[in-house]
Formats: C-alpha cells, structure tokens, sequence
C-alpha cells in the first residue's frame, strides 16, 4: 500500500536517580503534547530524518536504540501517513559519530515551543495522542524484561566491487566500482545514527573502501582482523566466529565489514545469541545481504551474556 507521507520519531529516555525519563515537546499549532517527530526530506532514509528531526525539535543529538514500530493514520488533508519510531539516547558530547553528521537548524518557536523531560508516569497523562502513549509503553516493555539499554552491532557487507572474472590483480585488492564508492559514501550518515565509535573489518580493499568513508568522517581507526577474510574463512572459520562474539560481547556500538561468503559463520553466531521467535528475521539465503546493506543487530546483556533483541536491515539509497 502506498503512503503519501512518510515520518520518523523517537521516544527518546534518560535515566535520573534510577527514575526513567522521556522528552516529550509541545506543538503550539496543534496545541499538544507529542513525541518528537518529522517528515522525510529529499532522499534521506526515515533513520536520518529522524536523527535530523530530535535535533530541530530538542535540541538533542541522539543515538537509535531498539526500533519500536509505526504509527498509521490519515492526516486532516486526507493523505495517509505512517511514522516510524525507535527508543533513543541522548549521545555524549564530542561523540565521533556527531562528526558525521550536518549541521541542523531548530525548529521555530510556532512548531514546537518546548521540549520537556517527564517521568513515564506524567509523560502517559501529558501526551495528548493514543498512539504515542501506545510507543511509550513499547518502550516501558523493554524496560520491564530489562533489555532497554542495549547496543548495536552493524554487520556490513562490502559495497559493490568489480567482477572477479575481469580484474587480473590479487582478491585481496579488487576494488569497489564506481557505485560502490558512492554507496560507501552513502553509509556514513547510517553508521552515524547508531553512534558507531568502534570499525572493525576484513583488511582486504573492498572491505576497507567501504568504511574508510566513516572512518574519515569520525577520525576512527580502521582495526582490521584477517580472520574476516575469504581466504582465512575459508580455513578457519571459526577464527571469524570469535571474531564476532568478541564483538558482540564487547557492549560497543560497532561496525564490522564482511564478505558474502562469510556470512553463514556471521548468522550461525548470531543464531546461538538469539531467541527462537526472532531467529526467523535473519535471512535465509545467498546472497543474506546485498552489497552495501548493513544488518543492525541490538545487543543487550541478560546475566553478564550478550541476548539479541531486535533486527534491522537497511541499505542506503543511491
């Protein structure tokens, strides 16, 4: 079905004296209380406009957590709308991923004239629409099974490289194409919306031309590991699942490069680390990844062990 506007928001939560707190801001237009939220613009994807979004309305740079689901509704001009929302931090300052980010100017004084922390309790008494409360309480359910804090962990597969059967050089330096290059480019600012600080990938070109763009913008130090490799999968293939469950179980918001046929091991770690009813997200067949997609895998750790909660998987558009 299609949509006629598409938005994205955020319930965004803080912790003060062990009393969880969400922000919440007023639209003196509508005259209500709402979870901030925006429309799409130009060719960003609904996590950008929603990073870009908390910063106009807030104030706040902020992170994505664990994704919370849609709100569909018909607008009064009568065009459909659907809106997407995430739980989200408030990211430190002088986080290497801002540096990734552009410049946002806040919204106007008649868009939204405040912007106010709130206790859950008073948040479901202020919040004037049903379907934001039916978001915070999204969010409260991940607090009650104790898995609200989690971090993610962004499998990314190469973006495209030239064919195998016309590049007369060694694998390890076949490049990216020239689309390639741009997608690479492309995800930078996905990479920045989940505050990834840590870069891991294959030493091999094509996997190191496809973060090196983040790696650039963030001043990140690219750390490779030749298990990631082809041709070291191919005979330890273990190596590269410890590789991943390192990562996993490090609690850092990391990217890790891979190759395609890599990617079984990658899905087998990610199978032992994940309950039965969301094991069905992870892809099923070859290729499980396009080029240049990225699989977001949120982490949380459940009795010191790392516990998958939630699966995204994105691919810039071009």
């Amino acid at each position: 079905m299609s949509v006629d506007i598409r938005a994205a928001g955020a319930v965004v939560w803080r912790r003060r004296s062990r009393t969880l707190e969400v922000l919440i801001v007023h639209r003196p237009t509508w005259k209500d209380w709402s979870l901030p939220k925006g429309k799409v613009k130009g060719e960003e994807t609904l996590h950008e406009c929603c990073i870009r979004e908390m910063k106009e309305e807030t104030g706040h740079d902020v992170v994505l957590g664990v994704p919370l689901g849609w709100q569909h509704y018909t607008v009064s001009s009568g065009k459909s709308k659907e809106v997407r929302y995430w739980a989200a931090t408030v990211a430190d300052k002088g986080h290497p991923a801002l540096a990734a980010r552009g410049k946002v100017q806040p919204a106007s004084k008649k868009e939204i004239d405040d912007a106010r922390w709130v206790t859950v309790k008073d948040a479901h008494k202020m919040l004037t629409h049903k379907g934001d409360r039916k978001m915070l309480q999204r969010l409260m359910d991940l607090e009650e099974a104790g898995v609200l804090c989690t971090t993610p962990v962004l499998v990314t597969r190469h973006a495209r490289a030239t064919k195998r059967s016309v590049y007369n050089g060694p694998e390890q330096t076949r490049p990216l194409t020239t689309t390639g290059v741009v997608r690479a480019k492309r995800l930078v600012p996905l990479l920045s919306v989940y505050g990834v600080d840590r870069v891991v990938t294959s030493p091999w070109k094509r996997c190191l031309d496809t973060v090196a763009p983040y790696a650039k913008a963030t001043g990140l130090e690219l750390e490779t590991r030749e298990a990631l490799t082809e041709a070291a999968h191919v005979k330890k293939p273990k190596k590269m699942a410890a590789v991943l469950s390192q990562v996993l179980g490090k609690g850092r918001a990391t990217a890790v490069c891979v190759h395609r046929p890599t990617l079984p091991t990658v899905l087998d770690v990610l199978k032992g680390v994940t309950p039965h009813h969301l094991r069905r997200q992870l892809p099923g067949k070859d290729p499980w990844l396009k080029t240049g997609e990225i699989m977001v895998v949120h982490v949380a750790k459940k009795k010191d062990k790392a516990v998958v909660i939630a699966f995204e998987k994105i691919r810039p558009a071009m």
